[in-house]
């Protein structure tokens, strides 16, 4: 009798995905990953690099960022299309972001810290699919229009320190998520529009808990390090974040996801000085 195969190991299954360019076959890879490591199906082992960069389509056209078109506020059907086209490019790399920070600090940050960035993937996976639909009922696609790198960026900036990661992708860049969305929510729902704002509440209570696995990791980290959280966030993102953490802060999202002001108030206001 031939003896079962061994699990796949979780690296594996992990890399496979990031390297799977469809969008949707994404997603369905991402959300199939977590679901079998959620129930005991992966091995923990870390017995394969992950790549340099996910897999990505044809389409959309990546850009700098400075070489994006303006969006506009979104109130013509053009500027509905190009809002929900951004909206599902950010969901699409954070597909990428989160399954690379399970497999590039798994092994040494622990199962804990597998399973809840695979949960985010997940997440992340069903925010995409929901967006891209939203876009078909306007008659677009992910992928008619052009999109920024600047995300993954910011991934391959931190790419040697999961204290830097964790200090950039959720503390700043999904952070800022829980500052902008409500407006745009406001917006979405002015419109007349009850499934994207369905879409948009959903999303951003995933965030905010998403917001709150980072700053939990995050923390541990730093006390390992013997350092303040607060002191090294701020060192960290000083060091490798390109852009501004700069306000209006959505301060409730913020402190229901564990990130007081002891964190960004400090940032700010060190660049408003600069």
């Amino acid at each position: 009798m031939t003896p079962p195969a061994p699990p796949l190991s979780v690296a594996a299954a992990i890399r496979a995905a990031l390297l799977t360019a469809d969008p949707f076959a994404k997603a369905r890879a991402t959300r199939a990953v977590a679901r079998d490591w959620r129930l005991g199906r992966l091995d923990f082992a870390f017995d394969c690099a992950m790549p340099d960069r996910p897999a990505r389509p044809a389409r959309p056209e990546l850009l700098p960022p400075n070489r994006m078109p303006k969006r506009g506020r979104g109130q013509s059907d053009r500027g509905r299309i190009a809002l929900w086209h951004a909206l599902a490019h950010i969901e699409f790399v954070a597909i990428d972001l989160a399954l690379d920070m399970a497999g590039r600090f798994g092994a040494t940050m622990g199962r804990a810290f597998v399973g809840d960035f695979l949960a985010v993937a997940a997440d992340e996976a069903m925010h995409f699919v929901l967006i891209a639909r939203q876009l078909r009922t306007l008659g677009g696609a992910y992928g008619d229009l052009p999109a920024h790198d600047g995300l993954w960026e910011s991934a391959e900036a931190t790419r040697h320190d999961v204290a830097a990661r964790l200090a950039v992708v959720p503390m700043v860049l999904e952070a800022r998520g829980l500052d902008v969305t409500p407006a745009t929510l406001e917006r979405v729902r002015a419109s007349g529009d009850a499934v994207g704002a369905r879409i948009l509440t959903r999303i951003l209570d995933d965030e905010i808990r998403h917001v709150r696995f980072g700053v939990k990791h995050f923390v541990a980290c730093a006390e390992t390090r013997g350092e303040s959280p607060a002191e090294l966030w701020k060192s960290l993102v000083s060091s490798h974040f390109r852009g501004a953490v700069k306000p209006p802060f959505n301060d409730s999202a913020r402190e229901s996801a564990g990130l007081s002001r002891d964190f960004y108030g400090a940032v700010a206001s060190l660049q408003r000085a600069g």
